[in-house]
């Protein structure tokens, strides 16, 4: 009886901490931090365009045009062809909320 009880401590709490991970996620955050390097922290600074605070669809739309080899071969279309329609539109979604 013991162990049953320990055991559903224990994984009540992992739940619990899983969940307050997740609430503290931001979708697209994890992702935009592979752009900071050219685009600058959030996606804003010095160097290449500035991403951040562009309006919802804008990045995304952008991504699509480099996947499709609209803009040509360069860094960026490598980069565009790693994500999914799913990861780009979370990562459009987090840049248009900074500043």
């Amino acid at each position: 009886m013991k162990r049953i009880r320990i055991l559903f401590i224990g994984l009540t709490l992992s739940a619990g901490f899983a969940g307050t991970q997740a609430q503290v996620a931001q979708p697209g955050r994890l992702l935009a931090s592979n752009c900071f390097q050219c685009h600058g922290t959030n996606g804003k600074g010095p160097g290449f365009d500035a991403i951040a605070g562009k309006s919802v669809g804008e990045i995304y739309t952008k991504l699509k045009e480099f996947q499709a080899g609209k803009e040509g071969n360069g860094i960026m279309a490598k980069h565009a062809l790693g994500y999914t329609d799913q990861q780009m539109q979370a990562l459009d979604k987090w840049l248009s909320t900074q500043q």
